[in-house]
């Protein structure tokens, strides 16, 4: 269980990782139609999402997909310092990952991939 889940009530958790994974996607430029095949749910429930008519619950899969992508989001911070640099290094071509971090993110290997070669190279920090 995660930092954030045993800390909160789990309606506050709801409410922080909801508004976490929005803020995520847009600081990242992230369609809405990339985190939907992020965090495995419709366009429509995205659309949902950030107008505030839905929010994640820990009982869905969306919910560990949400917690990985935010960990992505959180590692690029912390390596890249600036969102312009992180959303180059999410559409450029990755030799280490074999593919384009921004196409793997829409899988859950891939999303499971670039989560633990983030968190090799901040090791290295």
């Amino acid at each position: 269980m995660s930092a954030l889940s045993m800390a909160l009530a789990p309606e506050n958790a709801s409410d922080v990782l909801t508004k976490a994974v929005t803020r995520a996607a847009e600081r990242l430029g992230l369609p809405q139609s990339t985190l939907a095949k992020v965090l495995g749910v419709s366009a429509s429930t995205v659309t949902r999402l950030y107008g505030g008519k839905y929010k994640l619950e820990r009982h869905r899969k969306e919910w560990e997909f949400a917690l990985l992508f935010v960990r992505v989001f959180r590692s690029l911070d912390s390596i890249v310092g600036d969102e312009k640099t992180a959303r180059r290094w999410l559409a450029s071509e990755n030799t280490g990952l074999n593919g384009r971090p921004i196409d793997l993110i829409g899988h859950t290997e891939g999303l499971v991939r670039v989560v633990h070669y983030l968190d090799a190279a901040r090791g290295r920090i």
